[in-house]
């Protein structure tokens, strides 16, 4: 690999010095300066530097936030493919060991000589306004709502130009690799699995907690005769989810209701779904969220739960997710999540990793955003799409990778005798979900 050489007095050629000296290695990508100045290795993603502000969020958020945040807000930039770019950092920070800096007092004042001659001392950059700010105590009823708020109700007309037409904003399930097998395929399969798994017939009442804009909803009461009672926190999905239903005629077969999980009442449900809603309740909530979703359901009842999960030694979500996109969200290694739910008195009867699936989904939906990138522009700003470029770029990695993983569990709630109501064997799940 070749490197130009680092001797030089441009801006470029001192924060390279700088930053290789803070993390212990030479730097991976390619750096060009707002004066025009590049130094680096030639073969390397080109991170632009297109204004002193971006240096200024670093000096005082130094890591993943304020590189995020200089990001979003365009004052920093990476030239050609940004998933490249960011498997080569992390690719480097696993082989070199290069890490965050974790500065002492004589690398504090070091950089900030070295600020005060590149000219970007000042005080601190008012965080963008896409990146979340809750209050209120964490997990409490209003921040909960404040967060799914925050991302959930951007619009109805933005997802529905990112998402296909199931309007499922979840790991689909890659049932074939026909070329013409799309990403709706993909999600129909994923939701017909759920409602074979969780064994729905005509008449079963069927409870979906964080229902987002009704997909399985929908499939589980027009395709399998289900009756259900759809919650979800976010308005604007409710009111979409009521609109699906009366446009459809299930007025009779399901029932939209725009609240807490924590509010629900009553039990007695043959069946409860919890799509990727459940990393959104809280490490120290947790236990009793397991406790609700068995008391909800009847003796030998059923419950689905697809989850985000990370890597027993390799972080999942961080600080960019947390700010920006999914506010006080936990994930867990799968087998934690799985001791949760035993504790709680239920049976776990299977676990399926659809983690490759996800990268899957999750490019189909980065390829919607740049293929309509002017549109999503003019629905959101450009800031709030850059957003989403990063999110959805990095969430695709991570998964790729195994930072992080998605899991369907399927438990029972045992009945007399520890009956547990399900069949012997499983092969039937699968049967005809690769046919579009």
């Amino acid at each position: 690999m070749s490197t130009a050489p680092l001797h030089g007095s441009g801006t470029a050629h001192r924060i390279t010095a700088l930053a290789e000296d803070l993390l212990g290695g030479p730097l991976p990508v390619r750096l060009r300066a707002w004066d025009g100045s590049v130094t680096g290795p030639a073969d390397g993603p080109v991170v632009v530097l297109r204004s002193r502000r971006a240096l200024r969020r670093l000096l005082w958020q130094p890591g993943e936030l304020g590189l995020a945040q200089a990001y979003v807000t365009g004052e920093l930039d990476v030239e050609g493919d940004l998933g490249e770019g960011l498997r080569t950092v992390w690719a480097a920070a696993r082989e070199r060991g290069l890490r965050p800096p974790r500065l002492t007092p004589a690398d504090r004042a070091r950089a900030l000589a070295a600020a005060v001659r590149l000219g970007v001392v000042g005080p601190p950059p008012s965080a963008p306004a896409s990146q979340a700010q809750l209050r209120g105590g964490l997990h409490s009823r209003t921040r909960d709502r404040a967060a799914i708020s925050h991302h959930y109700d951007l619009s109805n007309e933005f997802y529905g130009l990112l998402l296909d037409d199931t309007m499922a904003y979840s790991c689909g399930y890659w049932a074939s690799d026909d070329p013409g097998f799309t990403s709706a395929d993909a999600q129909r399969a994923k939701l017909e699995l759920v409602c074979r798994k969780l064994g729905l017939k005509p008449g079963a009442r069927l409870l979906d907690i964080g229902c987002g804009w009704g997909s399985l909803t929908l499939h589980a009461a027009e395709r399998h005769g289900a009756l259900v009672t759809a919650v979800t926190l976010a308005r604007e999905q409710a009111a979409y989810v009521r609109a699906r239903v009366a446009e459809r005629g299930l007025a009779e077969r399901v029932e939209v209701v725009c609240q807490d999980y924590r509010d629900i009442e009553g039990g007695g449900f043959d069946a409860v779904s919890t799509i990727e809603m459940g990393e959104h309740v809280g490490d120290a909530e947790y236990p009793a969220f397991a406790a609700a979703l068995r008391r909800f359901l009847r003796p030998c009842g059923r419950l689905l739960v697809q989850q985000m999960s990370r890597g027993s030694t390799a972080p999942g979500g961080g600080p960019f997710i947390e700010a920006y996109i999914a506010p006080d969200m936990h994930m867990r290694p799968l087998g934690e999540t799985t001791g949760l739910l035993e504790a709680a008195g239920l049976e776990v009867r299977h676990t399926e990793s659809l983690r490759e699936h996800y990268v899957r989904t999750v490019a189909a939906w980065h390829r919607t955003l740049e293929e309509h990138w002017t549109s999503f522009v003019r629905l959101a700003g450009e800031e709030t799409a850059r957003v989403w470029r990063l999110y959805l770029v990095g969430g695709a990695l991570a998964f790729e990778e195994g930072r992080m993983g998605v899991d369907q569990i399927l438990c029972a709630r045992p009945g007399p005798g520890g009956h547990s109501g399900m069949p012997a064997t499983t092969q039937r799940w699968y049967e005809g979900l690769e046919k579009p």
